[in-house]
């Protein structure tokens, strides 16, 4: 099978494996020319483990540290006919790297925010590797059923009190248009914290700690971001705001109900990349597009993994990490500060149709886009035929 990019709106409907395989072998490539961590957790689960964020550090832990890892994720398998997720391609990738080098790994596909899926990876942890050290929580998604009730609910992109308009960018058309959001309702915002706020990441600590499969001193951490002036209405003061300041407060409940455990519970606050779940987002390929021009000539860009790599080597496996006022391990600092936010701000404001190509780097924001399913990745050959089936 001959496999090139399917584009819809925003996402990519299809994947390519060698490719996914490349770029995992990239972010190993990376994490091993850094020298090896010291002090690192030797035991990870990391819940959300096939993209993004989640499978940096799944990288991190095992070629950085030498970890052991279990992976939770929720990916399609391929067909004979038809290819898998880009997030099934890259946990194969990595499990044959994490084979070649000695490392055990491990993943558990399925509905994360279940209590099966939770008693199967209490059952494989004390099965395989017993306590562990380090919980990461990487999920994103856009429902989630409750385990207790069996309800469903769906998260919303919306601003909190007021209708918002600003500039976004519409990939499909290649269009910088202005977008009128209306406010969410409150039952709006209830659903949203219940599926991307904190609830989900105690249930997993509670389960985990009634198993005891939590090591003295364990840490934990669940990702956010939370951006400036520009992303605010859309993000921080949004839907989604509102959900992750749920985490700020399930941080805090994590570390007062595990006190006999000493867990060390963060939110971690990271850049603004391309993911799939920040291309989903309105305003966020726009902003995303501009940082990537301003902070690549400023020497300050990372992706993903040199992100994730600096977080566990500057805050993470630090015995007492430096935190911001609201207790968050603040990553995101080289975007935020005030001198590149005002070159943001001004290519922002000068931003047209007709400029918007000139004036930002969505070269490199496409090409991200591209890589997160497996497509322009250098040394690969997109015109050879390849086999779509692939297993762990």
């Amino acid at each position: 099978m001959i496999i090139k990019p399917k584009i819809r709106g925003f996402i990519c409907t299809n994947a390519h494996p060698v490719g996914c395989a490349a770029n995992v072998q990239q972010q190993i490539d990376y994490v091993k020319s850094q020298g090896e961590l010291t002090d690192a957790p030797k035991n990870v689960l990391v819940i959300g483990c096939s993209t993004g964020y989640g499978l940096a550090s799944r990288i991190v832990s095992a070629f950085g540290g030498g970890a052991k890892t279990l992976g939770v994720c929720f990916e399609k398998p391929p067909t004979e006919r038809k290819t898998g997720t880009a997030g099934w391609y890259n946990t194969a990738g990595f499990h044959a790297k994490a084979e070649a080098a000695g490392l055990y790994a491990k993943t558990l596909n399925g509905d994360a925010f279940s209590d099966e899926l939770k008693q199967q990876t209490i059952e494989t942890l004390k099965a395989d590797m017993g306590k562990v050290d380090l919980v990461i929580y990487s999920l994103a998604s856009p429902r989630r059923t409750d385990p207790k009730t069996g309800e469903t609910f769906k998260s919303t992109l919306k601003p909190v009190g007021e209708a918002y308009t600003t500039k976004t960018y519409d990939t499909d058309k290649d269009k910088v248009h202005d977008i009128s959001l209306e406010p969410a309702s409150q039952e709006e915002i209830d659903h949203t914290i219940k599926v991307m706020g904190g609830e989900d990441w105690e249930l997993w600590l509670e389960a985990l700690d009634q198993a005891d499969l939590l090591a003295d001193g364990c840490k934990t951490t669940a990702y956010t971001y939370v951006g400036k002036e520009l992303t605010w209405p859309i993000y921080g003061q949004a839907t989604i705001g509102k959900a992750k300041e749920d985490l700020d407060r399930a941080a805090a409940e994590i570390v007062k109900t595990k006190a006999s455990k000493n867990v060390q519970a963060y939110v971690s606050s990271l850049k603004a990349l391309v993911t799939q779940a920040s291309s989903a987002i309105p305003v966020m390929p726009l902003y995303i597009s501009l940082i990537y021009k301003v902070m690549k000539e400023e020497g300050t860009h990372q992706g993903c993994i040199e992100q994730i790599y600096d977080l566990f080597t500057d805050k993470l496996i630090q015995a007492a990490p430096e935190v911001d006022e609201m207790g968050r391990l603040y990553m995101n600092d080289k975007e935020t500060n005030d001198a590149t936010q005002a070159k943001i701000k001004a290519l922002w404001d000068q931003v047209t149709q007709d400029n918007f190509h000139e004036l930002s780097d969505y070269a490199g924001y496409h090409h991200e886009f591209l890589k997160l399913f497996g497509f322009d990745v250098s040394g690969v050959d997109y015109d050879a035929d390849v086999e779509p089936l692939a297993d762990w």
